[in-house]
């Protein structure tokens, strides 16, 4: 039996208001390939990580916000998201829950919401087809449509859409898709930076703060962080909502209790 959610959310995985300002949210990322949790530097040289049920777990008991499940090759491999992995999961958590990889109908977020997660991403099948935005925002709700961006600022200094897990570069703007997406239904922005993923250097902040500034959803930073530091500057100076991480919590380069702690002597407002 599922163990109940919880309830700090009016809706899940929207933030909470706190004491002066929004609740800023620490969310682990399992990026899964071929049943496992992988972690790689921009988006290459994927490397074992550990098992997500056993990973999920651990981050709940720890006190994460959220976790995100990714298959990170169903869209290439053109199959479904492993549903029953992600059923196993959602029986070890009691936090808010979002899945993403080879989502591309009505049908399949149907599957995974009753499998256990809350909500659902989608990205490259988005992209193809925009109009899945709006089906699936009017037949579950906005709260649980959160869009992915994979995106790398080229020479030109424009951050450019890549599709299909970083493979496929477009020539589409990052904020240009994402407003468009929020237009259509995208009630969140799952933001990830190509350039800064896996490096440990430091979130994006520019892009992150455009978006953040400019779109009325919240915006989850992603690629990059690597000290506690990190963090404190991307809610800071990339007023994003929420930051996401692999690495430095699945190698327990850093442990989300500590991380709280350093935010919230920052001056930083997070859930205890």
């Amino acid at each position: 039996m599922k163990e109940a959610k919880t309830t700090d959310y009016a809706v899940a995985g929207l933030p909470i208001r706190g004491l002066g300002g929004l609740t800023k949210r620490i969310i682990p990322c399992l990026d899964i390939k071929d049943g496992r949790t992988v972690k790689g530097i921009n988006f290459e040289n994927i490397r074992d990580a550990g098992d997500p049920v056993e990973l999920g777990a651990l981050y709940a008991k720890q006190g994460a916000d959220e976790l995100v499940f990714l298959d990170i090759t169903a869209t290439v491999e053109k199959r479904k998201t492993l549903s029953e992995l992600v059923n196993r999961i959602s029986h070890k958590i009691n936090i808010p829950f979002t899945v993403g990889g080879g989502i591309s109908s009505v049908e399949d977020v149907s599957v995974l919401l009753q499998n256990g997660a809350d909500k659902i991403s989608v990205n490259t099948a988005a992209y193809k087809n925009p109009q899945l935005l709006n089906a699936l925002s009017k037949e579950f709700g906005s709260q649980c449509v959160v869009l992915a961006i994979d995106t790398k600022q080229e020479e030109d200094g424009e951050w450019y859409v890549y599709l299909n897990g970083g493979r496929t570069k477009t020539e589409t703007k990052c904020f240009d898709w994402a407003k468009e997406a929020v237009d259509r239904g995208a009630g969140e922005i799952l933001l990830t930076s190509m350039n800064n993923d896996g490096t440990k250097k430091g979130f994006a902040l520019d892009i992150t703060e455009k978006l953040s500034a400019s779109l009325p959803v919240p915006v989850i930073a992603s690629g990059g962080g690597g000290t506690m530091e990190h963090f404190t500057d991307v809610f800071e100076q990339g007023k994003a909502d929420a930051a996401l991480a692999a690495s430095i919590f699945h190698f327990k380069e850093i442990t989300i209790p500590d991380l709280k702690g350093y935010l919230r002597e920052k001056g930083v407002i997070v859930r205890i």
